[in-house]
C-alpha cells in the first residue's frame, strides 16, 4: 500500500538510527542526566539564539501539549485555541483530563487571528461574572497548522502583543515546526518564535525522530519543579538517552533542517502533480501538508491502492482529504502516486 497518510509512518532518518545503534551499549545515566541530553538542549539553544532558555525532552505531542497546559495554567485558567486546534479535536479531550478547560475560538483557515483573542479577552473581562467562569491563561496556536498554513511574523508578532498586553502566556505547537521554518512561503524564523512564544516545542516525532519533543521555555520561565511535574504526569522516561541521541543527531549539521527541507520539496512536486491533473484543492498551503476534494467514488477507488487522510465532508459527494509528505517522501513514490491518479 502507498502511504502519504501522515509524516509520522517512517520510523527514524538514516542518521539518527545510526546514532542510535553507535550508542546503544553506552553505559549512560537515565532520565535525560545523560551527555546527549545536555548536548542536544545546547545546541537546541544555540540554534534559537538563547543560552538562557529551558530545554526539556518528552517523547510525544499530545503528552507534551497536556503537561506544559497543566504546568503553566494556573488555578481556575483554560487555554484559548482554534476550533480546529489539535487540542480541541483530536487529543481525546487529554486537557480536559487533567482538570484543564480548552476555550475555542473562531479561525480562519486553521488560523486565530490577535483581534479575535483580543475580542475574547475584552469580553471576559467586561462581564461582572467572570470571577465565576475559567479565566482564559494561555492562548495555543499551532504552526503550521492543522490545515498546512503558516502564521506570518506580523501575524505572530500581533498575537504576542496581545498576550503580554493581558499577561498571558503564548504557547506554540511545534510538532511540524521544521516543515514550516523550511517552507518558502514563510517570514518566520526559529529565533522568531523563540523571541514571541513563551513556550513551544520542537516536535521530532513528524521531522526524523522514532518519537521525540523538545520542548523550550526561551527565558528560563519554566514553571517551578517542571521536571518533577513531567515525572508526576508519568512522562519522565527512565532511558532519556533515547531522546538526547536522537536530538542530538537532528541538531547535528542541519539536519533537522535538511530532513525538513526534503519534506517540502516533495510536497511541491506533489502540488505540481496534483495541478496537472487538474484536482481541486480545498485550500492553498505551502508546507507539508496536501488538502484536495474528491468525489467520493473516487476517493474509495484511489483508497484501495493509496493511504490519505480523511478531513472532512463537503458535501453528500465530496470529501476534503489529506496528502502529507515527509523527510522520506521518495520520487519513486510520487510517479506511483501520479499513476495510480
Amino acid at each position: 500500500m502507498l502511504s502519504f497518510a501522515s509524516d509520522y509512518t517512517e520510523g527514524a532518518h538514516p542518521q539518527v538510527l545510526k546514532r542510535l545503534c553507535e550508542t546503544n551499549l553506552e553505559q549512560l545515566s537515565g532520565y535525560g542526566t545523560d551527555p546527549y541530553c545536555e548536548s542536544a538542549k545546547q545546541k537546541i539553544k544555540a540554534v534559537i539564539g538563547k543560552p538562557g532558555a529551558d530545554v526539556f525532552l518528552l517523547t510525544g505531542g499530545t503528552q507534551t501539549n497536556q503537561i506544559v497546559i497543566d504546568t503553566v495554567l494556573g488555578a481556575c485558567e483554560g487555554v484559548i485555541c482554534a476550533d480546529t486546534g489539535h487540542i480541541a479535536c483530536h487529543e481525546a479531550g487529554a486537557i480536559e483530563y487533567t482538570g484543564r478547560k480548552v476555550l475555542p475560538v473562531a479561525q480562519t483557515e486553521g488560523k486565530i487571528a490577535a483581534e479575535t483573542v483580543e475580542a475574547y479577552l475584552q469580553s471576559f473581562y467586561a462581564d461582572d461574572n467572570h470571577d465565576h467562569m475559567v479565566f482564559p491563561g494561555m492562548v495555543y496556536i499551532s504552526h503550521p497548522t492543522e490545515y498546512g498554513t503558516l502564521y506570518s511574523l506580523a501575524e505572530l508578532t500581533a498575537l504576542a502583543a496581545v498576550c503580554r498586553r493581558y499577561e498571558i502566556p503564548l504557547y506554540l505547537d511545534g510538532a511540524r515546526l521544521g516543515y514550516g521554518l523550511m517552507s518558502a512561503g514563510t517570514d518566520v524564523t526559529i529565533a522568531d518564535v523563540a523571541e514571541l512564544c513563551d513556550v513551544f516545542y520542537i516536535g521530532g516525532t513528524k521531522v526524523g525522530a522514532l518519537c521525540g519533543e523538545a520542548v523550550v521555555f526561551p527565558r528560563g520561565n519554566a514553571p517551578k519543579r517542571f521536571f518533577t511535574s513531567i515525572k508526576q504526569h508519568g512522562a519522565l522516561l527512565a532511558k532519556g538517552r533515547l531522546l538526547g541521541v536522537q536530538f542530538d543527531a537532528l541538531f547535528t549539521d542541519g539536519l533537522y533542517f535538511a530532513a525538513s527541507r526534503h519534506a517540502i520539496e516533495q510536497s511541491d512536486k506533489l502540488r505540481k502533480l496534483f495541478a496537472e491533473k487538474n484536482y481541486q484543492y480545498f485550500i492553498e498551503t505551502v508546507t507539508n501538508q496536501v488538502f484536495i476534494v474528491l468525489e467520493n467514488r473516487k476517493m474509495e477507488e484511489l483508497a484501495r491502492s493509496v493511504s490519505f487522510s480523511f478531513w472532512e465532508r463537503i458535501d453528500t459527494d465530496h470529501t476534503v482529504v489529506r496528502f502529507a509528505t515527509s523527510w522520506a517522501t521518495t520520487d519513486e513514490q510520487l510517479a506511483a502516486l501520479e499513476s495510480l491518479l
